[in-house]
């Protein structure tokens, strides 16, 4: 949610008028649908990355707000917690050569603001889910000085009326209890955006959908929490809990959880805001000057503030997006699965197998999603989430598969078909291919590496746990400086 927020205290009257210029919102944004050109005659690709600053200590580094003002640059921005920050790549396409200008683009600002953050005594560290955070980091004090933090936090604590409970049971248990939304600034994730026209948004989210679980399986980064080995990808069931607005009543109720796989395949993306409105209670109800209704009929483009307002705190993992640029409106499904890290060029790998798969299923003549439950693909998101690599999913016509299987076998022709489409050259494209075909091989990925890396310390050096956790980031931030592929990093060092 990047919109600032400097109202505290909600009245009845808000809410009200909220919820009413919300639906006033939905219905303009129905009848631009049908009748208003939204800008999709080529399909441009966005990146958005979610950083961590660690010490030299490897512990978490409290200092966004300084970098950021050495940094200057607006491509930065915050993130929730005083750890975070968030890079947001210039969009583009990725026809040709635009992996490589994503490439030396991303390379290029995060050397600059690793040099500005060593000033700071700080480095930057991509990954999932920090491994050297405790419960004394994750408090409400740390969160981000801007005052929507607090604002969204008070409202989700206040929704929920008790403590959020944490209780993730993977290769080892976490149990424990916080009074704020400050875990969820453990979650760093990779968003990758890809502008679609409206007649063709549902077949993209619908083939995003079914291809979650495995973008979490090949891509999965984040072991650890709390100095325990969970899920493969415990950033999913952490972001899940720690937003959770539900206490145990609704949630036997059967109300919807606002982090949210969602429950059915789309015919229209009218479908994903027309849910949020009527499922999901507001948590920030302000309210924008502009007549909707007014701006349509006056043939200008509604900004629809309030219903993007409300889609940003509705978070789910594959967001529906509505933007202006230059004048023109247009729509982005946003893919939200991925953590953050390895590496640069690990994230780009990610990224090309994702707009290339997404692309040839979307445009594919029988529709995967009318092969495959919607169930089933939340069912392989969260087997991949705990498994990582090493998941089995369902998938039409093969049963129970390995997600390694299943790629190298099925998945990456087609996504090298799908980035053939883009136009993207054959050297890019096999080259970034090709390091998710080698993940498959070894079957090591991000997670594979800190689990391995832990392990040696503590068997190996003798070690404690967060002796070892502190040992393997300091090795991890070394090797991601070298931007080699994850499968490729050594685990002694």
């Amino acid at each position: 949610m990047g919109q600032d927020v400097s109202q505290v205290l909600f009245s009845r009257e808000d809410r009200i008028r909220y919820r009413q210029k919300v639906r006033r919102c939905l219905d303009v944004f129905a009848l631009m649908l049908d009748d208003l050109g939204f800008d999709a005659d080529r399909p441009t690709t966005g990146l958005e990355i979610e950083l961590n600053l660690v010490d030299a200590d490897a512990e978490p580094a409290m200092r966004n707000a300084e970098v950021l003002e050495n940094l200057a640059d607006p491509t930065f921005q915050t993130e929730l917690g005083q750890f975070n920050l968030e890079l947001n790549a210039a969009p583009r396409l990725i026809e040709g050569a635009g992996f490589a200008d994503y490439e030396q683009d991303l390379r290029e600002s995060l050397g600059r603001a690793e040099e500005l953050a060593v000033k700071s005594d700080a480095t930057i560290i991509l990954i999932g889910i920090l491994p050297t955070l405790t419960p004394r980091h994750l408090v409400l004090d740390n969160l981000s000085t801007n005052e929507r933090y607090r604002v969204l936090n008070d409202s989700i604590v206040a929704a929920r009326g008790e403590d959020i409970e944490l209780d993730i049971r993977g290769v080892e248990r976490l149990q424990t209890h916080t009074d704020s939304i400050a875990s969820e600034a453990a979650c760093t994730s990779v968003q990758f955006h890809l502008q679609v026209s409206p007649d063709n948004f549902a077949n993209y989210w619908n083939a995003s959908q079914a291809i979650a679980g495995v973008q979490v399986a090949l891509g999965a980064n984040s072991p650890f929490l709390h100095g325990r080995q969970l899920w493969a990808e415990t950033r999913v069931a952490l972001f899940e809990q720690a937003t959770d607005t539900r206490p145990d009543e609704l949630k036997a109720q059967g109300v919807r959880p606002r982090v949210w796989f969602g429950e059915r395949w789309i015919s229209s993306i009218f479908d994903l805001f027309e849910e949020n409105v009527r499922y999901f209670p507001p948590l920030l109800p302000i309210c924008d000057d502009e007549d909707p209704v007014e701006v349509l009929h006056a043939g200008g483009v509604p900004k629809l503030a309030e219903l993007r307002l409300h889609n940003g705190t509705v978070y789910r993992w594959n967001r529906p997006v509505y933007d202006i640029m230059n004048g023109r409106p247009h729509l982005r499904v946003e893919n939200r699965v991925l953590p953050a890290g390895p590496t640069v060029v690990d994230m780009l790998a990610n990224a090309a197998f994702y707009f290339g798969l997404v692309c040839d299923l979307a445009e594919g003549d029988r529709p995967i999603w009318s092969q495959l439950t919607f169930s089933a693909a939340e069912e392989n998101f969260h087997a991949a989430a705990r498994r990582g690599i090493d998941a089995v999913i369902t998938w039409p016509r093969l049963g129970e598969v390995r997600v390694t299987d299943l790629v190298r076998d099925v998945l990456l022709p087609r996504a090298a078909a799908g980035l053939d489409r883009f136009g993207v050259g054959a050297a890019h494209r096999d080259r970034l291919l090709g390091i998710i075909e080698e993940r498959c091989r070894t079957g090591r990925n991000g997670s594979v590496w800190q689990v391995e890396a832990v392990r040696a310390a503590e068997l190996g050096r003798g070690m404690d746990r967060s002796q070892a956790l502190h040992h393997m980031l300091r090795r991890y931030g070394e090797l991601q400086r070298t931007n080699e592929p994850v499968h490729t990093w050594p685990v002694e060092g």
